[in-house]
């Protein structure tokens, strides 16, 4: 397809902003960035800098700053895969996908699709097909989703993830029951439903020469031979400090030799923690390194970055003991990495400049209402020399919301139980205020709880001290529920570190549960699939007990 170079204009001044995890509220701090985006920078040597979006943190000031200063594509994080697009078969939900695409337009930037056909994150549905159907359900899926991107997205991540490290073939449920044809079939349905798409195999350790790069190598030269639909493939780049390969740049340029796109997809480059300025330095040497070699292959079309900030990252709930991985810290302050990028790229000096005052910190805190189960708030407005963009809420502390207007209602409390809040305001550039009064609210008493309206399956898969989390919520009530809240404690001190299919908060060892926007409705009768990676500490025991909207629900 004809490929579009970053199409905006962008800004040339960025605050950064710390963001609050502690029980004290800290005063206002801001970090300015002066040089030009790394967007408008790349885009001087024809490539591009993405991102990995997670839609649902674009209402956070100093996630949405960075986000719409520095990248010039956008690629959803999870949004697009088979769980979040089709949760039942046949019953599609665009919500956070068509949120994304939404985003990318805005911004003028390119869309980048990710991923349709993957042994993970697979609703249940797809598991207990075989042969003639998984296939049809496949290609179904894959038509489906791409036919309702079309037009929009420059390329999709097709097949995720096919390939083990010694070059064999990843026995997932495609390998296993429809065998080696399944990638090609899915690179076919996918021309079909998008003709203008390029179309990619994406895979993790193939960033040097090696036998799985080899054997990505071999496949992608077939395709070509037999005039299958193959235009390029991703290296994911999940990276350790001090070890990028050495043949990266050589084996990028020999798939570009086929006559295909290459990129890197899913840049991010870890370290054992806490960080120090040495393991920081090294880190910012390996990403340029990764920046260079895309710069020396002509057919390389950029480098995507596998989130913003550290705060947000999958590392650490993976790799226990590692983190620190992407270019902005937890606060949004650009580490060093951010200044061996810009070099790189040759990103011009844009000088000192832009909005640096905080706005005046709300005034008139106060609870306007209360049940058993929610806390109202509302505060007079701040003042700021530019223009308040919105509110910080923190209760005991910890940010729960940030919104735009001078009130809010916080769900899904427990009865009887006492919050304190504050509010501090954030104007465009990220610049927080200091903090307003904080006022104390009390859930009122409740009556009891309700009984037998729900079943939960929750299983767990554990390594070393990480595990994977899954749980099935059927709401057996005659009723459908409407944004639903479920509750469970960890018994061991476990937390969660990254979810999908829902939005994960936990505070000791009470995880609160909430939906993601495709499936705020959960039917009478009807069950949900969500999941989670999280830690332990040696010992992994389930949770016994679980609520939903307040109800104790019998565990399966």
């Amino acid at each position: 397809m004809t490929r579009t170079i970053w199409r905006r204009p962008l800004t040339t001044t960025l605050a950064t902003t710390a963001l609050v995890a502690a029980t004290v509220l800290p005063v206002a701090t801001t970090a300015t960035a002066a040089t030009e985006p790394l967007g408008d920078a790349a885009a001087r040597h024809g490539k591009t800098v993405g991102f990995a979006l997670d839609p649902g943190r674009l209402s956070e000031s100093g996630y949405r700053a960075v986000a719409d200063r520095e990248f010039s594509l956008v690629v959803g994080e999870n949004a697009m895969k088979w769980d979040a697009t089709e949760p039942a078969r046949g019953s599609f939900s665009w919500g956070a996908a068509d949120r994304v695409a939404s985003y990318a337009a805005a911004q003028g930037a390119d869309l980048y699709g990710h991923t349709l056909v993957w042994h993970q994150q697979l609703p249940g549905w797809v598991q207990g097909l075989t042969g003639t159907e998984l296939r049809t359900a496949m290609t179904d899926h894959v038509r489906a989703v791409a036919g309702h991107f079309a037009g929009d997205v420059e390329a999709w991540d097709v097949v995720n993830e096919a390939f083990e490290d010694d070059g064999s073939r990843r026995q997932s449920v495609f390998q296993q029951r429809l065998g080696d044809g399944y990638i090609e079939d899915a690179l076919r349905a996918a021309r079909a439903a998008d003709p203008d798409a390029d179309l990619c195999l994406n895979d993790y350790s193939t960033d040097g020469i090696n036998a799985k790069s080899t054997a990505i190598y071999d496949l992608v030269a077939d395709f070509k031979a037999r005039g299958v639909p193959i235009d390029c493939v991703g290296f994911q780049a999940h990276l350790i400090v001090g070890q990028v390969p050495s043949t990266l740049t050589q084996d990028l340029r020999r798939f570009a030799d086929l006559g295909v796109d290459v990129r890197i997809t899913e840049l991010d480059i870890r370290m054992n923690t806490p960080a120090d300025a040495q393991k920081l330095a090294q880190q910012a040497s390996d990403y340029a390194k990764v920046f260079q070699a895309c710069l020396d292959v002509d057919r390389c079309t950029g480098v995507t970055l596998w989130g913003i900030t550290d705060r947000y990252s999958w590392i650490p709930g993976v790799f226990p003991g590692q983190g620190a991985a992407l270019v902005w810290d937890d606060a949004y302050a650009p580490k060093p990495a951010y200044a061996a990028i810009a070099e790189v790229l040759g990103a011009r000096d844009d000088g000192p400049g832009g909005d640096e005052q905080a706005p005046s910190a709300p005034t008139g805190l106060r609870v306007t209402g209360t049940t058993t189960s929610s806390i109202s708030l509302a505060w007079n407005a701040s003042t700021d020399d530019v223009g308040v963009a919105g509110y910080r809420v923190f209760r005991d502390g910890t940010q729960v919301a940030e919104v735009a207007a001078t009130s809010f209602t916080d769900t899904g409390l427990t009865a009887g139980t006492a919050h304190v809040y504050a509010v501090r305001a954030v104007d465009a550039a990220g610049n927080l205020s200091a903090t307003s009064g904080t006022v104390t609210g009390e859930t009122e008493e409740g009556g009891g709880e309700p009984t037998g309206t729900c079943t939960v399956a929750y299983t767990a898969s554990s390594w070393n001290t990480g595990f994977t989390g899954s749980i099935r919520i059927t709401n057996d009530s005659t009723t459908a529920l409407h944004g639903w809240t479920l509750r469970f404690a960890f018994p061991d001190g476990q937390t969660v570190q990254q979810g999908w299919s829902a939005q994960y908060a936990q505070q000791g060892s009470t995880v609160t549960v909430t939906p993601a926007p495709w499936n705020t409705t959960l039917g009478a009768g009807a069950s949900v699939d969500i999941g989670f990676n999280g830690a332990h500490s040696g010992i992994n025991t389930e949770p016994t007990s679980f609520t939903l909207d307040g109800a104790a629900c019998e565990v399966a």
